[in-house]
């Protein structure tokens, strides 16, 4: 009997750790501090200026998120800074385009590190809204969660 629970609890374990490893999340506030360790005692490591930027969720700890960004930078954050949302960010500069397609009308040049919200995605590309256009944009040139 106590092989089987010690064998649940293992398994249990390791997939509580493989979907962590899954999750994307978001900063809520414009001003957000990363640091070395799980709690509010822990120095700062550096410190987020970019609201809605989507990081990776790859570990936890009681109240706190230790994550990873799209440069690799990693660090642990407090759930109160943090939020579930559908944003990406782009990889390289690229082109949104009107249809979900490059022979479509382009609308605007997105730069590298551009924070997009996701409205919905089809096949290989995702509806996305910026602080002033719509428009579509491949898969491929984004990072982040994506539906």
């Amino acid at each position: 009997m106590f092989k089987k629970i010690l064998i649940i609890f293992f398994a249990l374990s390791f997939f509580s750790i493989a979907a962590a490893e899954n999750i994307f999340i978001s900063l809520k506030k414009n001003k957000v501090n990363v640091r070395y360790g799980p709690s509010l005692d822990s120095p700062i490591k550096y410190i987020y200026k970019k609201i809605n930027l989507p990081i990776k969720q790859i570990d936890k700890k009681e109240n706190f998120r230790r994550i990873i960004d799209h440069k690799k930078n990693s660090g642990w954050i407090h759930i109160s800074q943090l939020k579930k949302v559908n944003s990406v960010i782009t990889l390289k500069d690229k082109i949104l385009f009107r249809k979900p397609s490059h022979f479509s009308k382009p609308l605007a040049k997105i730069k590298k590190g551009r924070v997009l919200i996701v409205q919905k995605c089809e096949n290989l590309w995702c509806q996305i809204t910026t602080e002033n256009f719509k428009g579509w944009i491949r898969k491929s040139d984004i990072w982040g969660q994506i539906n």
